[in-house]
């Protein structure tokens, strides 16, 4: 709730200093708004997150195995940085590859890292020295996943908001309360973001604010999910079904075609769905039951469905309302550009 609240005021100050000072994202024939909108978003969802973050450490509550949460906090806002200059300068996607692999870098040297895999049927295995290249790749690679589905206003924050309450939930049925405090701060945060966000967006989160909240939530499943669960390796691809598919079929497409798999395109899966018929609040409709679908399989596991279960019924209320909000705010302005 801090974090939402937070979130609910300094989202609109974000975006009327975009639009003063001209950043905002131009539409063109590989995007699917129709008008120039703020793109900064990610400066209030990090900011929010730290904000709260730091209200929580200044009350000095003790949280067992939290240690790795600098880990995270620190490679989340450089990733963070990252996505700030790129939405700004628009960087190579080789330089940003490289970046985000020594903020992952940063982030295992920290603690959040892959060193033992629950085994159902044995002894856990040790990774030993593979720990480093696994950890590497889980990070970079969901990073990316969840940049790869930012491509439909309300998409990539109701993804991330569902994701983020799957871990917090898994986590705390795991004994990871650090891990579920953070992700419940970025779910607040990202919640007040999707105020403003849903369709027709009246800012998005950009390449900072999808970067920064996609670490975010590899860094929770490494340290909340795969250490604490029997099933570890099949939880967190059940949790992140729905950026990893939409990564998985991205990069082996492009590839296919001998494109550069870091470049975008428009033959997302989102996309997919556009072009068969769907509205873009359809197509969005649909990932999120995918999403929510996949967290359920995976609260069954640990036992946690019925919380589960209660906490997406509030954040899809909530979520109906931001609509509603944004619907009304859309025929306001439809109404006044009338006039003019």
């Amino acid at each position: 709730m801090l974090a939402f609240l937070l979130s609910v005021v300094i989202v609109p100050l974000i975006r009327k200093f975009c639009i003063k000072k001209g950043f905002v994202d131009l539409p063109n024939e590989r995007k699917v708004h129709r008008r120039p909108t703020p793109r900064l978003g990610g400066i209030a969802i990090w900011l929010c997150t730290v904000l709260a973050f730091i209200i929580v450490v200044l009350t000095k509550v003790d949280y067992p195995n939290g240690n790795c949460l600098s880990g995270i906090i620190i490679g989340g806002s450089l990733m963070f940085l990252l996505g700030l200059v790129d939405d700004l300068y628009d960087l190579p996607p080789g330089l940003k590859l490289f970046i985000q692999i020594g903020a992952a870098l940063i982030a295992f040297l920290l603690g959040v890292k892959v060193d033992i895999i629950s085994n159902p049927f044995g002894d856990p295995l040790m990774l030993g020295i593979l720990s480093l290249p696994i950890t590497l790749l889980w990070l970079v690679g969901i990073t990316n996943a969840v940049n790869f589905i930012d491509g439909l206003d309300g998409l990539a924050g109701g993804v991330v908001t569902i994701i983020a309450v799957t871990l917090g939930v898994v986590a705390i049925f795991t004994n990871q309360p650090a891990s579920a405090l953070i992700a419940a701060l970025l779910a607040g945060s990202v919640m007040g973001f999707l105020l403003f966000n849903f369709y027709p967006a009246r800012i998005f989160m950009g390449d900072s604010g999808a970067l920064f909240s996609g670490f975010v939530l590899a860094g929770l499943s490494v340290t909340g999910v795969v250490k604490g669960v029997a099933v570890s390796v099949l939880l967190p691809i059940l949790i992140f079904s729905v950026p990893l598919m939409d990564m998985s079929f991205s990069v082996f497409r492009r590839l296919l075609r001998g494109a550069n798999p870091m470049c975008a395109d428009k033959d997302h899966i989102h996309h997919k769905l556009i072009k068969s018929g769907l509205s873009q609040n359809r197509a969005v409709g649909v990932l999120y039951l995918v999403c929510v679908a996949s967290g359920v399989i995976a609260t069954v596991i640990v036992g946690a469905q019925s919380l589960y279960l209660i906490l997406m019924a509030f954040i899809f209320l909530f979520m109906a309302i931001f609509y509603f909000v944004a619907k009304i705010r859309n025929l306001k302005d439809m109404k006044e550009a009338g006039q003019k």
